[in-house]
């Protein structure tokens, strides 16, 4: 296994579409309809990577990154951004400790290629050279210019 994925996201589609071509590259997926079973089912589900859709009902996905991050059992789970959202949205994800962004739509191999970084530490990974805080999240700049991440 490449690792396990939590995917949130309130539309079927676009969950299932994402379930599958992670899967496909050898990911375990569960997913979530929104933030607020995102926070139920995380401790259980302990994944490695989880992908949050901006809006969404009950929670939306920054106040989920925002909570996971302020929680001392789900701080390093790595976190990305997977929807068509708008550059302020990208400054709330980035201080909320978001590691990466992907607009919507996307291309599945960016999908995986985004997921894969993330699962195995690669760059905006803790630690690793031009994350910006202890949490790997990128600065503003880095979030805008990194091809094929921002969600604008």
């Amino acid at each position: 296994m490449s690792g396990r994925v939590l995917v949130v996201d309130d539309n079927k589609v676009i969950r299932q579409l994402i379930r599958v071509n992670l899967e496909l590259e050898g990911f375990e997926v569960v997913t979530a309809a929104d933030g607020a079973e995102c926070l139920d089912i995380v401790h259980r589900v302990q994944p490695d990577v989880i992908t949050l859709d901006v809006v969404m009902p009950r929670l939306d996905g920054l106040r989920t990154a925002a909570r996971l991050r302020s929680d001392a059992r789900t701080r390093d789970i790595r976190i990305a951004i997977v929807s068509a959202c708008t550059q302020l949205e990208v400054e709330r994800g980035v201080a909320a400790g978001v590691d990466a962004f992907l607009g919507k739509p996307f291309e599945p191999s960016d999908l995986v290629n985004m997921v894969r970084r993330l699962a195995h530490g690669g760059p905006g990974a803790p630690g690793a050279s031009g994350a910006e805080s202890s949490a790997g999240a990128p600065t503003e700049d880095q979030a805008a210019a990194a091809p094929g991440s921002g969600c604008g």
